[in-house]
Order: C-alpha cells, then structure tokens, then sequence
C-alpha cells in the first residue's frame, strides 16, 4: 500500500514538471519571435550601410571616369581654335575643303560626334559631317548659349540635343580671335553612348545631372531629360528659347534625391551624390539594398538559430535531469542502499555532464564570434585595398599628364603647334592608360584574368620610364640598363606588366631621394623557358622588420606609403606564371622571373 501511494505521488510530481516545461515551450516560442524581429531589423540596417557605401563608391568611381572623357575632349577646341587653316577660312569668310576634310579625320580619330567652325554671325562655313544628309555646314546657331558665351567669354559648354541630328551629346565652344574681333567659334560636340552603355551593366544606377537638375546621362534610358525638382517658369523658358532639349517633357523622377535612401516602385535605394568637372553637373547613384540584405538576413538567422540551439540544449538537459530526479524519487525507498552505493559515481557523472556542457556552450559562442570578427575583417580589408590601390596606380600617369599638359601650354605660347599635337597624343594615351589601369586594379581585387600574351620587356621598360620621367629628370639618379638586351618577348600583360617596373623604380626613387642621386641597374639573363631580370638601386636598402613581411598588403617602411605596392607586384608576377623574391646584398635587389614567350 505505501508503494502504491509513493508511485502516485510520483506521478503527480511529474505532471507539474510537464507543465512546466509548456510553460517554458511557449516562453521559448516567444523568445524566438523577438530574436528573429531584432535579427530582422539589424539585417536591414546592415544592408542600408552597405548599399550606402556601395553607392558612395560606385559615384567616386563613374564620376573618374566622366571626368576622364571630358577632359580627353577639352583641349580639342583650344589647339584647333589656334590652327592656321581655320582662322585662314574664317578671315576669308568662305567655307574650305581642306578644313572640312581635315575635321573630318580628327572626329574620326577622336571619337568625337562632330567637329564644325561657325562665323560671327552663327552660320557654320565648315563641318566633319559635311558630306553627310545630317550635315550642320550652311546651319545656324546663333540661338545657341554655347555660341553667345563664347564670343563673349571665349568658351562655353552645353549638353543639349542636336537640331539636325535630334542626338543628345556635350557642346565645347571656343571662340577663334581676340575679343574685339572675333573670327568665329569652333565647336566640338561629344556624345556620351558607350558610357552610358557601361553604366547600364553596372549593379547600381548612375546618372548625370546638369546645373538645372535635367538628367542628361543615364544608365537607365527612360530617365533621361527628366528633372530631381520642379522647374521654375524662367528655367523652363530658358530651355525652350535656346532648343536645348527640344520634344522633351522634362517631367520629374519619382523620388527626392536630397534623401539618403529613396524608394522606386516598392524597392528601397541608396542614394550617393558628387559633383564632376561640368558647370553646376552631378553625378547620382543608386544601389538596392535587395542584394545586400539577403546576406546580411541570412547572417542573422546563423545567429539566432546558434542561441536557439544552444539554449534548447540546456532545455533538454535540463528535462533530463528533471526525469533523472523524478525516477530517483520513484525507486528511492526501495532502492535505498543501490542509491547510496552508486551516489559518488552519480554525482561525479552529473558534475562532468555540467563542465562538458559549459565547455560547449563556450565554444560555440567564441566560434560564433570569430567568424563574425573574420567577415568584419575581410569586408574592410578588401575595401581598403581597393580604395587605396586606385589612387596609389594612377598617380604616375596623373603626373606624366600634368607634365605633357604644362608642355602644351609652353608649345602654345611659342605657336609650336606640331609639339602640341605630339604632346595631346601622349595625354590620350595616358588617360586612356588610367582607364586600363583603373579596370585592371579592379580585376586585381576581384582575381581576373588577364590578357597575357608576348610583350617586350624594352617597350614595357621605356613606358615604365616614361611615367616617371618627371621624377627622374628631377634627380641625379641614373637608369643603367642595355636596350638591346632587353628585346625579350615574356609572358604578361602590357600595362600590368609597365605596373611592375613603374613600382620598383618608384620605391627606388623614394629610397634614393635624401641624396638626389644614385644608380638604377636592370640586367637580363635568358635561358630555355624563362627571362630573369635582377633589379637593383644602391640605396639604404630596407629595414629587417620591413623585410620579414615585405610582400604582405599595408606593410611599408615608408611615413606615406600604403603599403601596397609590392604586394600587388607578387600577385601580377604570379599571374604572369612568373614571381619575385628578394635577395642580399647591398641597396635593395629584387629578382623577376617570366615565362619566356
């Protein structure tokens, strides 16, 4: 009778444990409602940062680019405003077949969309298309501000439709003779196509915006000519009397862009802005937080699920050690000596169970936090590397352009105007370089593949010493290296290839530069199926602890350097099939090894 009453007991014991376990299941369903909530609303921040700095990046990237292809255009009206050909035609007041046909191959050489010459009067006397249907010669643009503003001021921009063509595009002015008298106006139109179709394979959504607000270039075309604001009853006029954007409704976009963040058709953007090189222009992007918060929701649903799991584990435990209680209870009176003798093994068991259960609840959490710690690291990581790459690479070709645009001012003044054309082509070709080399440190962080073909280390060589010419001939650093030994075909890519050799110099010349002087050397050795090229400068050479991590991103040894440079030598090196290592001896001795061609 006493064992009966002793199991009954038991069970009801047991049935308050089971409701209260229900009550700790409805409080965890609970629990799990308000952490996916949070997680949910940090996804969702998280991803709203990310797109923010994804957009800031995108506009600081597209805006170097626009700036790029207007300035490759400037100058085109400045030379040819001086041409003799062009002020012999217009003092003549005749149109000239020679003209004609000389802008004509400029345009074509140039890219640009049209190049015409109009008298005082607006009348234009000759044109590149002057053989087209569409051709502007006999036109006039007297209605034109670019035309107005730059017999009065002696230049004007404007991007407008074209009258006969109906083709949007950016119109350079510039005003041929003196103020007094002027002769004329030359006018270079360029259109922004293949931008705009670059701009439309982009992630985000970039456009162009003038000083009144009208998108001009845009990566979506159905938003080009419409306005950020409502415009005012002059502005409109204005753009009516000088047909700037003729046929166009020139109605608002759907979104204030002096938000951060604005939402399109029920998806969110973010919205970055910055001025570029046009009067009162603007460079907008957006970039979807869709992409960004699919990551970054999943990431929180990693850490919710790990709590959850973590704290059903101790749940369960502790259901087990509430049934361990309750059938110890239930064979206590009856098993009353098997218990004591067993009592030591038991408690000994339970205090293993509770330190192996505390240990695994501590390592998930450190393992948790690590790979949060790792993603963090390597999101920055990646960011900067970029960043910093950018503007370390095109320093030399901003320089090598300054150097030749100051050349042109110089030829100018002494109307040396066959030095002046020689001078443009090395800037094209150099911004055209800053491009290539922009795109390329784009594939460096992403791992592309290069174009690797036979290149000639002499060509590579003399293109890397052209970029650092003007440092060079800013010292008394000597270059010592035999040209003809240097006619080897190897492996690699043209400008990645000038990136490795413009780098070493460059970190000689920096190492050479308390003394103004010293020796660069470059010999060659050849071999069956390799080119091993010794570089070395009689410098200072570099500290040991430089040494131990010298090819490792951000180490340097320099106040201002990034530390960049070298790492991305080893990786286009290793690219190439090729590497590079340094070796002993005095001043700093780099060993380049290729694949022979």
């Amino acid at each position: 009778m006493e064992y009966v009453t002793q199991i009954f007991s038991l069970l009801s014991l047991s049935a308050r444990t089971r409701r209260g376990f229900g009550w700790l299941l409805v409080g965890l369903l609970v629990l799990t409602s308000i952490l996916f909530a949070v997680g949910e609303r940090w996804a969702k921040s998280k991803a709203a940062s990310g797109a923010s700095v994804e957009a800031q990046q995108l506009a600081a990237a597209n805006a170097l680019l626009f700036d790029s292809e207007l300035e490759k255009f400037r100058l085109l009206p400045v030379v040819l405003a001086d041409h003799p050909d062009v002020t012999a035609m217009l003092s003549a007041g005749n149109g000239s077949d020679v003209v004609n046909d000389r802008l004509y191959r400029l345009a074509q050489k140039t890219t640009a969309a049209a190049i015409y010459v109009l008298r005082p009067d607006g009348t234009t006397v000759a044109a590149s298309n002057y053989g087209q249907r569409t051709s502007f010669v006999g036109q006039n643009y007297a209605f034109r501000p670019y035309f107005k503003d730059a017999l009065k001021f002696g230049s004007a921009e404007l991007f407008a439709l074209g009258t006969v063509s109906g083709r949007p595009g950016l119109y350079l002015a510039r005003r041929v003779g003196g103020e007094q008298d002027p002769l004329g106006v030359i006018v270079v139109k360029i259109e922004f196509d293949p931008l705009q179709k670059a701009w439309e394979k982009q992630a985000g959504i970039s456009m162009v915006t003038d000083l009144h607000d009208v998108v001009i270039i845009s990566a979506r075309p159905e938003w080009q000519f419409r306005t950020l604001r409502t415009l005012n009853a002059k502005e409109r006029m204005d753009i009516i009397k000088s047909r700037q954007f003729e046929g166009a409704t020139l109605r608002r976009l759907p979104f204030n862009a002096a938000n951060a963040q604005v939402v399109i058709r029920n998806q969110t953007f973010s919205l970055a802005s910055q001025h570029v090189g046009l009067a009162g222009g603007r460079i907008f992007t957006l970039v979807s937080t869709d992409r960004t918060i699919a990551a970054a929701r999943a990431e929180a649903r990693i850490v919710v699920v790990i709590m959850l799991f973590a704290l059903l584990c101790l749940l369960v435990w502790q259901f087990r050690l509430f049934e361990k209680a309750a059938n110890q209870a239930l064979v206590q009176r009856e098993l009353e000596r098997m218990v004591a003798e067993r009592t030591v093994d038991l408690e000994a068991a339970n205090r293993q169970l509770r330190i192996e259960s505390g240990e695994r609840a501590i390592s998930e959490e450190r393992y948790r936090q690590s790979r949060e710690e790792l993603a963090q690291a390597n999101r920055l990581g990646t960011l900067g590397q970029v960043t910093a790459g950018v503007a370390h690479e095109i320093n030399q070709p901003v320089a090598a352009i300054r150097l030749f645009a100051e050349n042109c001012r110089a030829y100018l003044d002494r109307d040396r105007t066959e030095n002046v054309a020689e001078s443009l082509r090395q800037i094209i070709s150099l911004t055209e370089r800053i491009a290539t080399i922009t795109a390329e440190l784009r594939g460096f962080a992403r791992r592309k593949t290069p174009a690797v073909a036979a290149i000639s280390l002499r060509e590579a060589i003399e293109a890397a010493l052209l970029l650092v010419r003007h440092r060079l001939t800013a010292t008394k650093v000597a270059i010592k290296w035999d040209r003809q030994a240097a006619e080897i075909a190897v492996k690699a890519d043209r400008i990645r290839l000038e990136q490795v050799f413009v780098n070493l110099i460059q970190n000689s010349l920096d190492a050479l530069e308390p003394s103004k002087s010293g020796t660069i050397a470059m010999t060659f050795k050849l071999d069956e199926s390799s080119v091993v090229v010794t570089f070395a400068d009689d410098g200072p050479g570099m500290p040991q602890a430089v040494k131990k991590k010298l090819f490792t991103p951000f180490s340097t040894g320099k106040e201002q350097g990034l530390g960049l440079g070298l790492a991305i030598v080893r990786d286009i090196m290793r690219e190439f099939g090729g590497d590079i290592k340094l070796l002993k001896g005095r001043g700093a001795i780099f060993e380049l090894k290729f694949i022979k061609a």
